[in-house]
Parts: C-alpha cells; structure tokens; sequence
C-alpha cells in the first residue's frame, strides 16, 4: 500500500464512522421519543379505564334505584306490603353504596398521572353529581316508605 493511501483510507473510515454514529444517535432519540410517546398512552388508557369503571358504578346505582322503585310498584298488589318496600329499600340502599363506591374509587384508585394527553374529568363535578343522586336515592327511599 501506497505511503500516502493509509491516511487517506483512516479519513473516510474516520468520516464513515462519525456518520454511522450520527444515525445511531438519531435512532436513539427517536428510540427514547417512542418509549415516551408509549408512556403517555398507556396513562391515557388508565385515565379512561378509570372512568369507564367509575360510569359503570354509576350505572350499576342507576339501575338499583330505578329496579327499587319499580319493585316497591309492582309487588304493591301482588304481596304483602312490606316485601315491596323491604326489596325496594334494599335495592335503593345497594344503589346509595354504588354511588359512594364510584366517588372513592374515581378518587382513591390510581394516582394522579402525569401529563397524559386526555383531560381527566373535574373531581368536584363527579362529586357533585354523585351528591345529587345519593339525594334523589333518599327521596325514592322515603316515597317508598310513605307513598
């Protein structure tokens, strides 16, 4: 090999390595921009896993308190008096745990995220309805006492 071609072959071997560590440093960027972008969807699924369970609570009260109403209804001239209103009380009081169990678990079951993409919905406001439904929940409870 010619005295001057060494250098000259060190050279490119030189600039090829500087490109070939340019490219992996831009895959590793890309490589840690990826996992962060993995990271903020996976909050974003918990954020909305969180809330299908909390609608699900809710739903579930829902459903008790309109079936306690409904029992306390229909079983009025079917059996004694007492069984309609007995179901029906059962029924409103499994809906009032239900809306309690919903605002515990909205507010005592994951930790606050970091920044995920989703807004979470106003705690205050989940309270505020759950409020408003454990107090139709008492008036249902006391109409079927005294209706």
């Amino acid at each position: 090999m010619p005295e001057g071609a060494a250098p000259k072959e060190l050279r490119k071997q030189s600039v090829e390595i500087k490109r070939s560590a340019k490219a992996v440093e831009r895959g590793t960027g890309s490589l840690i921009e990826s996992s962060e972008r993995r990271t903020v969807l996976a909050l974003d699924r918990t954020l909305l896993a969180a809330e299908r369970t909390y609608a699900a609570w809710v739903r579930t009260a829902l459903a008790s308190l309109a079936s306690g109403v409904g029992a306390r209804a229909l079983l009025k001239d079917m059996l004694p008096a007492w069984v309609g209103r007995f179901t029906g009380t059962v029924l409103i009081l499994f809906a009032g745990f239900c809306l309690v169990a919903a605002v515990w678990r909205e507010l005592h079951g994951i930790e606050p995220l970091r920044q995920p993409d989703v807004r979470p919905l106003p705690r205050a406001l989940l309270v505020l309805v759950n409020v408003f439904l454990l107090l139709v929940a008492v008036a249902a409870l006391v109409g079927i006492w005294s209706g």
